[in-house]
Formats: C-alpha cells, structure tokens, sequence
C-alpha cells in the first residue's frame, strides 16, 4: 500500500515523514524548493504478529508495511502538475494541516485556519483534476466526430460528469459512480478522488487534544482525520521501545502518532491484516475488507490462488485462548473453508494448494 503526504508549505509535512519512516530528509529551509519526493517505507505495528512470532519462533517476521511519498510543499496555483505527479499512484493522500503557532516558521498561508487549507488545498486537487479532464475531452470530441465509437462515447459521458461535479466545487471522492465508471476513467488516476486523510500538527501546548480528540462529526466522505504533534513525536523517534513507551504514559497515551496513522489509514482504506504462521516465516498480509480466502491466496502466491483446495482457518483470539494450532485442533476451531470464505481480521490461514 502507497500513500502520499501533501501539504502547504512549512506546515511539518516532511518532519512527519521523518517521524513514520525514522528517516532524516531535510525539512524547511534545508530542503530548499526540491523537485524530488522523500520516499520511505514503513512496518505496520501489530502486536498479534509479534505474539505469533513469539510462539512459533520463525527464522523471519515480516510485518505488512505503508509506503509513504512526502512532496513538495504545494504553492496555491503554481505548478500542481509537476508538484503532485509523484502522488497520482497512491491509495490514499495524507494532508498536513498546520495548526501549531511557530512565529520564527510564517505559515504561507497567512493566519492559522486549518479549514481554509482544507478546502484551499482540495480546490487545487480539483483544478488538476479538471485540466486532465478537457485535456481528454477535446481529443475525444475530435475522435467522435471522425467516428462513431460507443465505448468512447461511454468514457466521454463519464468525464462530463466528473467535470461538472468538480465545478460545482466538490471532489470526485463525494462522488457516487458505478464500478463500469470506476474502470473507465481509472487510467487518470484523478488526485481529488483519492481517499483523503487529513492530519493536524498541533504544537506542544495543545497536547490536551491528543487525550481528548472528540468526534470529527463533520468528516465528508471517504475521509479521515487524525492529530499528531510533529515535534513531540520527533523526539519519540528518538527512543528506544521501552523508554517510548515511558514517554508515552507521561503524556497519557497510549500509542504514537505514527500508530494512529497507520490505524487510520487502515480504517479509511478498509484494510484488514491475515496472517500466516510456522518455524520459517511468521508474516502478516493486508488485504482489503470481504475478500474471498481465494484471493486472499493470491495476495500471498498467484500459484496458490490458480490451484487453490481449502484454507485451513482460524482466529487470532482463540489461538490466545488455546496456545497452539493442535489444541485449536482438537476443540474443532481449526475448520476448512473454500473459495469464497470471506478472511476476517485476524484470521491465520494455510492455504491447501494441488501446486
């Protein structure tokens, strides 16, 4: 999974980065106006693989991870095209919002409004979105009036569409659309259709808000909001595990912001973690809500897919309650399932293949 970190100028976008992926790109001044994206890969936590791996003691474990892309900080207007191309591949994007008062740091901006950014920064989501779109249009009006196509005429209906719900100012991610849409403007990778998650960098004197969040009742669709304080959770980086853990209980919390995060982007995204375990390997494997124990395969072999017989199953919590495979054996809670069993989180599977 890929996700892109987009923001204003000086908002902490690239000190967030640093933080999720314990890297060191040069943020603020030092990184000047760069073209290039920070790139980082990041382990997702979990500590029901971590128990596994503690009870089968595999010579490897391999957490599921998050690719993070952090670009450029995005200037209103100028240059969205060349700003915002590393991020067209993402799932889902991750935009900073500064709300912590740094008078040394000016916010480009102006006054701190997080709502503005919000909205100010989705507008020119938007502006790409429609630029591509009568881009396209106008070399499908040419090929129409050559001849007559209905598979274009499908794609141009779409695209108008699209055009005139990004003009009355609403993101293509409020947009209701078919599955047979969906396929048809895929290829455009439209940036405003991205599930959006927006993340507020507060400064070290609203860390009550970390405790106390409150409910984001006001969220449009297909979005999230989380809270993260960038320079308290740089110098978590810092720490060991058991000293963060410290750290963390001084303040009243219970995990890091880049464990929120993640956590949220699962949410939004509605990724689920699977597991498969033994003596070689002990890995997680994300998938997203519903799928089938088929394809749940595939995700972990194409060959265990195309000669798949039955998965073996069982859940995370009884394997806890029952502490080994042969006992859950034994009670009946190892059971066979075919091809359409939906995989639940937690669930740790072995695939019974004819390969």
């Amino acid at each position: 999974m890929k996700a892109g970190i987009i923001g204003l100028p000086s908002v902490g976008k690239t000190t967030i980065f640093n933080v999720l992926t314990r890297g060191k790109a040069a943020a603020g001044p030092a990184a000047g106006r760069r073209l290039e994206p920070n790139l980082g890969i990041v382990r997702v936590p979990d500590a029901r693989l971590d128990f596994l791996s503690s009870k089968f003691n595999p010579e490897k474990t391999t957490h599921a991870t998050i690719e993070f892309v952090d670009v450029q900080g995005l200037v209103g207007g100028k240059g969205q095209d060349i700003a915002l191309a590393p991020v067209r591949t993402v799932d889902a994007l991750v935009h900073v919002v500064r709300t912590f008062q740094d008078e040394s740091v000016p916010h480009s901006g102006g006054p701190l409004d997080a709502e503005r950014d919000k909205r100010d920064f989705d507008y020119e989501l938007m502006l790409a979105d429609i630029a591509s779109i009568e881009k396209r249009i106008e070399r499908l009006d040419r090929d129409l009036k050559k001849a007559k196509n209905a598979a274009l005429e499908k794609e141009y209906a779409s695209l108008e569409r699209a055009k005139a719900w990004l003009e009355s100012e609403k993101p293509l991610r409020e947009m209701e659309v078919t599955e047979d849409e969906k396929k048809l403007v895929k290829g455009f990778a439209f940036l405003s259709e991205k599930p959006m998650i927006y993340v507020e960098n507060i400064g070290e004197d609203q860390l009550d808000r970390l405790r106390h969040p409150g409910a984001h009742t006001s969220l449009r669709p297909n979005t999230e909001q989380t809270i993260i304080c960038g320079k308290l959770e740089a110098e978590m980086a810092e720490l060991p595990d058991e000293e963060l853990k410290t750290f963390l209980g001084d303040y009243g919390l219970t995990e890091s912001g880049a464990e929120r995060l993640i956590r949220t982007t699962y949410r939004l995204l509605g990724l689920i973690s699977f597991f498969t375990v033994g003596e070689e390997e002990c890995r997680a494997w994300t998938i997203t809500r519903s799928t089938n124990a088929q394809n749940a395969a595939r995700v972990i072999h194409t060959d265990l897919a195309d000669h798949f017989i039955r998965a073996e199953v069982c859940h995370f919590d009884d394997f806890v309650r029952h502490g080994s495979l042969q006992a859950l054996k034994e009670k009946g809670l190892l059971r066979l399932e075919g091809k359409e069993y939906p995989v639940k989180d937690g669930d740790i599977l072995t695939i019974r293949h004819s390969g």
